[in-house]
């Protein structure tokens, strides 16, 4: 039995969950969200809770028990909570600042990178070397964090770059280095 798959999914305060056959919608107070989940799986929603269960000890089956809890749980904690990602960027002259609703980087190209938000995206720039990414949906909000990340990757060499918040970066000794 999948440990992941058998586990209940609470329903915090607000939250409320409709399941019809592939297709699960949640909504709370942060918005709404649909997931596309297999036909097969059996999901049922009683007493502030949603269980999915499985048909068959097939190997199909089982790998689609755990992925689909973890969709619907996922979902549910965002209509709830919302999900944050923040980078760091660093470097000599590097920093972000809000135009609107979209983010513009100055991160050592000759031209500033202005960045607009998806639907369902907003950014936060506490500080000029500081963006949080925010948002319901925990896959779009790490694919917007991805892309921003993207557009200058930590260099393992000058320590420059947009970083995840808490990501180790190896700093590489350079050719100095190599010779001793």
């Amino acid at each position: 039995m999948s440990r992941i798959g058998k586990m209940p999914i609470p329903l915090p305060k607000g939250v409320t969950v409709e399941v019809t056959p592939g297709l699960v919608r949640v909504k709370g107070p942060k918005g709404e969200l649909s997931v596309p989940v297999s036909p097969e799986m059996k999901i049922t929603v009683e007493d502030g809770v949603v269980r999915v269960e499985r048909p068959s000890d097939d190997r199909r089956h089982r790998s689609l028990h755990g992925l689909t809890r973890t969709l619907i749980a996922n979902a549910v904690k965002g209509v709830a909570e919302g999900y944050a990602k923040e980078l760091l960027i660093k470097g000599i002259g590097y920093r972000a600042r809000l135009v609107g609703r979209a983010v513009e980087l100055s991160v050592g190209y000759s031209h500033p990178v202005v960045v607009e938000p998806p639907e369902g995206i907003t950014f936060e720039v506490p500080e000029p070397t500081k963006i949080r990414v925010l948002g319901i949906d925990k896959q779009k909000v790490g694919q917007v964090a991805a892309n921003l990340r993207a557009i200058k990757k930590p260099s393992a060499y000058h320590e420059k770059g947009i970083y995840y918040a808490g990501e180790p970066v190896r700093l590489k000794p350079g050719k100095a280095g190599a010779k001793k």
